[in-house]
């Protein structure tokens, strides 16, 4: 049995060598508000087009598409942002400043093109800056949706000459939005059940896998709205926890008092259970697509959903309003696309788990560019194949990348 069929979600695809004639260097970047970030540098000779990496929470540096475009004649810079695997503390607007000092970076370097390729959760983070990128500075985000100050205005934005989005699921927090177990009624408490709303209960349409459920219209009504209802409580606490920390500063700026310092300091993290449980991880027959059964964390939602590892599990409230509440959060697809200006790619993968045929036209449609194309591949969401011995969505993605930047990047 393989790695990718061990973890399940097919998340670790096989990618082809780099060209032996690569150079690849390491460079640490000082962001605009001080913070250290690193990216690393993949050179082909002759490379005058260069294609930017970044996700607002991963490691991209083994991406499958890196080797790929090397191969093509493109220069990669893949980077992290200050919270590179650990986003408990990922703030979306920081993660703008991250992206800067690797376009300022590229941009010295003396390349002719910087082109921007958001994959899954990239995407909406390439969106986001192109849309701050292209605002006037005056007009830019100065605040987080907590509260805390940013100043986008005073930064370096070069703005990208292109832009290409693979399997670009809608934004952290909207999909989140779709993903929450609306039935939990303790959010102490990671067993709290409401009967009423379980996905995983066989009197609301659950049929064991890996037959596929059947939820009737009512209950999908009834489920996306207790989702939207669950996310604007967790709001609620995040901002409490905000307004806590705010007014312990305040307290100690008067009164110097060593406790209020650290209430002011204390982060109280959320840990938010249960993130596993769209119901098209189940059913089919919603938005249907070649995706196989099962989410993006394994084949059985009904046990994943209640493991540790899950979307926005545990973050600082901060984190909670910017990166994982579809209702405060900046970084939204749908939101930054008209924004995107520049010659756009769009590249769908007809087995994604994360980013559905009438999400990808409506998203397609948002996006402001006149030079825009969509293309369909064949694959799931982290580019597997959809069958075993099928060509992978990464290596097809790939010849459609390249077709694209030759076009519009030669």
């Amino acid at each position: 049995m393989s790695t990718s069929q061990r973890l399940g979600a097919g998340r670790y695809i096989g990618a082809v060598q780099a060209p032996e004639t690569t150079v690849t260097s390491v460079h640490q970047l000082t962001t605009a508000d001080g913070a250290k970030v690193s990216g690393i540098l993949w050179v082909v000779p002759g490379a005058r087009t260069v294609v930017t990496l970044m996700h607002p929470r991963q490691d991209v540096t083994h991406h499958v598409l890196v080797p790929e475009l090397l191969a093509r004649g493109y220069a990669v810079w893949t980077q992290g942002t200050r919270s590179v695997n650990n986003d408990i503390a990922l703030v979306h607007e920081q993660a703008l400043l991250d992206a800067a000092a690797g376009h300022v970076f590229l941009r010295e370097s003396g390349f002719a093109h910087v082109i921007t390729l958001g994959h899954s959760g990239g995407g909406t983070l390439s969106a986001f800056y192109h849309q701050q990128a292209t605002l006037p500075p005056g007009q830019r985000l100065t605040h987080t949706p907590a509260g805390r100050p940013v100043d986008l205005a005073e930064a370096n934005l070069p703005v990208p000459d292109g832009a290409v989005f693979m399997a670009p699921h809608p934004g952290q927090g909207a999909l989140l939005l779709r993903l929450i177990d609306p039935s939990v009624v303790d959010e102490s408490d990671p067993l709290s059940v409401d009967s009423e709303l379980n996905a995983f209960d066989s009197a609301n349409g659950f049929a064991e896998p890996p037959r596929s459920s059947s939820y009737s219209p009512e209950f999908i009504t009834r489920y996306r709205a207790a989702q939207l209802a669950r996310v604007a409580r967790l709001d609620e606490i995040a901002r409490a926890r905000v307004a806590d920390a705010n007014a312990a500063r305040r307290s100690y700026k008067a009164t110097s008092n060593p406790l209020d310092r650290r209430a002011a300091l204390a982060p109280r993290v959320l840990t938010v259970y249960r993130t596993d449980a769209d119901l098209r991880f189940t059913d089919l027959s919603l938005n249907p697509n070649e995706r196989p059964y099962g989410s993006l964390f394994g084949r059985r939602p009904d046990l994943t959903n209640y493991g540790l590892v899950g979307f926005g599990r545990f973050a600082t409230p901060d984190a909670w309003l910017s990166t994982w509440s579809g209702l405060s959060s900046n970084a939204d697809f749908l939101r930054c696309a008209p924004a995107v200006t520049a010659p756009t790619l769009f590249v769908e993968l007809t087995g994604d788990q994360a980013c559905f045929p009438e999400d990808a036209k409506t998203m397609v449609d948002a996006l402001g560019s006149t030079d825009k194309t969509h293309v369909r591949v064949a694959g799931t969401h982290f580019g597997g194949p959809i069958t075993e011995g099928a060509p992978t969505g990464a290596s097809l993605a790939a010849a459609d990348i390249g077709d694209w930047l030759t076009t519009r990047f030669p």
